[in-house]
C-alpha cells in the first residue's frame, strides 16, 4: 500500500483528539513529502542533523517534533525551529534547553519523558524524581521552556496488559502532576504515548498523541 493508503488506514483508528506525529526518522524527502501530499504537517525525527537538514529542504509549515534521546551538546541547533521536544529526560537537559532558548529568544515546547518500561535502556525521569522536580519548584528556573506534558514508551513485547499497565501508569502520574503542579497551566495537556505496535492501547489509555512511522513509511532504511 501507498504511504497515503497507509495514512487513511491510521487515521481511521484515530480520535480527532489525537495528533498524529509521523515518525519520518531515517526515512527520505520524498517519503514526507508523499505524507505531505497527503495531508499530514507533523513530522518527528530522532537525529538532531537529519532533522535539521529536512527542515532546511522541505517545507515551511512542517510542525518538527524532536522523539529522540536529545544529548545537551546538540540542543543549539534545534532549539531555532522546533516545535515540540518530546524526550526531555533529566533536568541537565531542560537546563540548556532553557539556556539556548533564552539566547534566542524563544519559549520551546517540552514533554517530560518518564521512565515506564521493564527495559533498562529506556530513558527518562522515574515518578519519584519528576515530584521532586516539580515539589521544589525547580521549574521556574527555566522560563524559556513551556512544559506541555509527559512523554513515555512501553516495553516492547506482546504482553499487552503489560503494556496496558504501563500506559495507565503513565496516565495516572500526569494526572496526578497536572492536578498539583500543573492547575494554573492550560498548555499541560499532552500525553505522548503510542507507537506503530502499541497505538490503539495508548489511546484507550488516554494518548492525545501518538507517534507512528513504519506504519506509514514501511521498514526504515537505515
Amino acid at each position: 500500500m501507498s504511504i497515503a493508503g497507509n495514512l487513511t488506514y491510521i487515521r481511521q483508528q484515530i480520535p480527532n483528539h489525537v495528533k498524529l506525529v509521523c515518525v519520518s526518522k531515517f526515512h527520505p524527502d520524498e517519503a514526507i513529502n508523499e505524507a505531505y501530499g497527503a495531508g499530514e504537517r507533523v513530522f518527528g525525527e530522532s537525529k538532531v542533523q537529519e532533522m535539521t537538514g529536512k527542515y532546511e529542504r522541505l517545507p515551511k509549515d512542517i510542525e518538527w517534533h524532536f522523539i529522540g534521546h536529545l544529548q545537551t551538546n546538540k540542543v543549539k541547533y534545534i532549539v531555532p525551529y522546533v516545535d515540540l521536544i518530546h524526550g526531555v529526560d533529566s533536568e541537565k537537559l531542560v537546563a540548556e534547553i532553557d539556556k539556548q532558548a533564552a539566547k534566542i529568544g524563544r519559549k520551546v515546547n517540552c514533554l517530560l519523558q518518564v521512565h515506564i518500561a521493564t527495559e533498562e535502556t529506556k530513558f527518562g525521569f522515574d515518578e519519584p524524581e519528576l515530584i521532586d522536580f516539580c515539589e521544589r519548584g525547580r521549574i521556574e528556573r527555566y522560563p524559556n521552556i513551556q512544559i506541555c506534558g509527559l512523554m513515555g514508551m512501553a516495553t516492547f513485547t506482546n504482553d499487552k496488559d503489560l503494556v496496558r499497565s504501563e500506559f495507565n501508569q503513565l496516565k495516572s502520574i500526569f494526572e496526578k502532576l497536572k492536578s498539583t503542579y500543573f492547575t494554573q497551566n492550560p498548555s499541560f495537556k499532552e500525553l505522548s504515548m503510542g507507537m506503530s505496535d502499541d497505538f490503539p492501547i495508548a489511546i484507550a489509555c488516554g494518548s492525545t498523541m501518538v507517534r507512528i512511522g513504519s506504519s506509514i513509511f514501511g521498514n526504515r532504511v537505515y
